[in-house]
């Protein structure tokens, strides 16, 4: 069944290059740069970008058709962003299958380029009524099949998979 309402012509650009926004003044803290937790809120919007493409918006939550619940989320703070700074994000798709992604985001200085932050995500598709998994509509499955063919000949993120720990020497 296809989705009730239009989608964006699937853009296959890997990784996913849509995301752009700045630095708001309120999501900044005491040390005059951006709190940790907006860094979650931004890459959040990111996530919605990219959730588009797939046709499974706040649209689609709305219809009451499914909706979208992160499992596990890994951050990683590299460089930090001032005020007004603008950014964009980009999303690699690593994985899928019938009813989650594994997704990467990297927030990217628009000016000079640096690497601000990371953002590894496993993503799961919720039934409205049921709040269980289910499998994507079809047409998100197409979607995330193309999407696939295009990301899986990127190479793995260096900071994908990472384990939280202390590194001793020996």
């Amino acid at each position: 069944m296809p989705l009730p309402f239009a989608l964006p012509e699937l853009d296959l650009t890997a990784p996913l290059n849509r995301h752009r926004a700045h630095v708001k003044r309120d999501w900044i803290d005491g040390n005059g740069h951006m709190n940790v937790g907006y860094y979650v809120v931004a890459f959040d919007h990111a996530s919605d970008t990219f959730c588009e493409q797939l046709g499974v918006s706040w649209e689609y939550t709305r219809r009451e058709l499914g909706m979208i619940f992160v499992l596990e989320a890994h951050v990683t703070y590299d460089r930090e962003l001032l005020p007004e700074t603008p950014f964009r994000v980009t999303t690699q798709l690593l994985d899928h299958d019938p009813k989650r992604i594994h997704i990467f985001h990297e927030m990217i200085h628009a000016g000079e380029g640096f690497l601000a932050a990371t953002n590894e995500l496993m993503i799961m598709h919720v039934d409205f009524e049921t709040r269980r998994a289910a499998p994507w509509p079809h047409e998100t499955q197409a979607r995330l099949a193309a999407m696939a063919e295009t990301h899986c000949k990127l190479p793995k993120p260096e900071k994908a998979g990472r384990v939280i720990g202390i590194k001793r020497k020996s």
